[in-house]
Formats: C-alpha cells, sequence, structure tokens
C-alpha cells in the first residue's frame, strides 16, 4: 500500500470517527505494523500544523484522535455558538494534580493530601471528563477510585502522562493515619 493511500485511509478513519482511535486497530485494519501507523500519522500531524490547517492529528497514549486546530478555537466556539469553558479553580487544578501523579486515588486520599472536603470538586472533574472512576479500592467499604481521562490529556496539550512535568522532591509518608507532605532533601 502506498504512502498516500495509508495517509488518506488514516485521516478518513479518524475523522468519521470523532473519537480516538487505537493505534492498534488502525494497524489490523491497514494490514502494517504499529510503528508504520505511528509513523505516518507524524508525518499527517506535522503537515497539518506546518500547513496551518483547521484541524489537528494528536496522539494521546495508544490512540490517535483528528480535532481542531487550537488556536483557531474562538472562531469555533462563534461559528458553533458555545460557550467558552470555565476556567478551572485552583481547588480543582489542586485536585486534579493529585489524581493525575498518584492515580489510581480515592476520594479519601484526595482529601488526607489537601486536608480539606474535596467530593464536589471531585464531581466537577468528572462532570467535565477530565478524571473517571476506574474501579474500587481493595479496603473497606471499597471506595471508587479515580483516574485522568484522555480528555485530560488533550486539555493540557499532552499525548502521556510521561510529559507531565517531575514533582519537587517531597515525600510522602502516613503518620496516624494522616498522609504527610514533606520536601526531601535536594
Amino acid at each position: 500500500m502506498e504512502i498516500r493511500d495509508l495517509e488518506g485511509i488514516i485521516e478518513g478513519v479518524l475523522f468519521a470517527s470523532g473519537e480516538p482511535v487505537a493505534i492498534q486497530r488502525l494497524s489490523a485494519v491497514l494490514g502494517v505494523p504499529e510503528d508504520v501507523v505511528t509513523d505516518t500519522a507524524a508525518r499527517i500531524a506535522d503537515r497539518l500544523a506546518f500547513e496551518r490547517r483547521g484541524i489537528r492529528l494528536v496522539r494521546l497514549d495508544d490512540t490517535l484522535q483528528l480535532c481542531s486546530a487550537p488556536e483557531y478555537s474562538d472562531y469555533i466556539r462563534i461559528a458553533l455558538e458555545t460557550r467558552k469553558p470555565p476556567k478551572l479553580t485552583q481547588t480543582a487544578l489542586e485536585v486534579l494534580a493529585i489524581v493525575a501523579y498518584f492515580q489510581p486515588v480515592t476520594r479519601a486520599f484526595i482529601e488526607q493530601v489537601r486536608g480539606i472536603d474535596s467530593s464536589y470538586t471531585v464531581g466537577v472533574l468528572v462532570d467535565r471528563e477530565l478524571i473517571e472512576p476506574c474501579g474500587h479500592a481493595d479496603a473497606p467499604g471499597r471506595p471508587v477510585m479515580f483516574r485522568t481521562t484522555k480528555n485530560f490529556l488533550r486539555t493540557f496539550g499532552i499525548s502521556s502522562l510521561e510529559e507531565l512535568p517531575e514533582l519537587p522532591t517531597q515525600e510522602l509518608s502516613e503518620e496516624n493515619g494522616q498522609i504527610k507532605i514533606s520536601q526531601g532533601s535536594s
């Protein structure tokens, strides 16, 4: 199969899907190795960005998706008559950071780290599809555990959690049932 055909098929599938599509699935459909799909997608992404097109191809972990170019978001929002989503509060960013760096986590863990009830904020982040339930902890009451979503990656413009900046040197310890964060010696 020619490169032009691969590019066209990948673009067509991603456009029609509207959702992230697994690289593994594209590889199986096209009958080519995953690295060929990844390399082809990178070429498409580079071309779309270089030509300042209205769409971008983004990689989210092991999936690919077409989305609108962020620099045109104001025009898209006006044309589609949608409101700009409200910015995340400092509290929401704190909770999101805890989930992103320590996932999967329970609400109780978040509250111990923050030292305050975080039920409402966790609910807001779930509603915005930045975090999602991902099972239950093996603890009394089987509390729900949370992790970040592909929408989290897309919102923050990263492909995987490995791209998050490193946390400052800190240590988490548990004393008397309370989680303590202390600065490490560096």
